[in-house]
C-alpha cells in the first residue's frame, strides 16, 4: 500500500471546521484586545485624584503595551489560520513544507495552522 500524499476531502472538512471555530474565537479575542488598547471600554483616570492619576496612567500605559503585543500575536494567529484555509482550498493543507510528507492528524488538530511536521521542526532547531 502506498503512502498517502494528501488528506481526503472528508478529512479536510474536519480540519476546516476546527480552523473556522478557532478563527471565530481568535477574532473575538483580537477585538477585545484591540478595544482595550483603544480604551473604548470607558475606564479612565479622569475621576481619580491627581496623586493616583500618575500611578494609574503609568500602569495603564504598561497594560496597553501588553495588550498591544497580545493583539499583534492574535492577529498573526488569525492570519496563519486564514492561510491554512487557503491551503485547504488549494489542496496543500497538511503537507509538511520541508519533507513533503503528511503532517499527522493529531498535530493538525492541536495546531491546525502547522506547516511543518514535528521531525522537520526539530531538525530546524539543530
Amino acid at each position: 500500500m502506498s503512502e498517502k500524499t494528501r488528506y481526503s476531502d472528508e478529512e479536510l472538512e474536519e480540519f476546516r471546521t476546527i480552523i473556522n471555530e478557532k478563527l471565530e474565537v481568535a477574532k473575538q479575542e483580537y477585538e477585545a484586545l484591540r478595544s482595550s488598547v483603544m480604551n473604548t471600554d470607558g475606564n479612565d483616570t479622569v475621576d481619580t485624584s491627581p496623586t493616583f492619576k500618575v500611578l494609574e496612567e503609568g500602569a495603564n500605559t504598561l497594560s496597553k503595551e501588553e495588550a498591544g503585543r497580545m493583539a499583534q500575536r492574535q492577529l498573526k494567529f488569525i492570519q496563519n489560520l486564514q492561510a491554512a484555509l487557503v491551503r485547504i482550498e488549494n489542496g496543500t493543507y497538511g503537507i509538511c513544507r520541508e519533507t513533503g510528507k503528511l503532517i499527522p492528524k493529531e498535530r493538525l488538530r492541536a495546531v491546525p495552522h502547522a506547516t511543518l511536521s514535528i521531525e522537520a521542526k526539530e531538525a530546524k532547531r539543530k
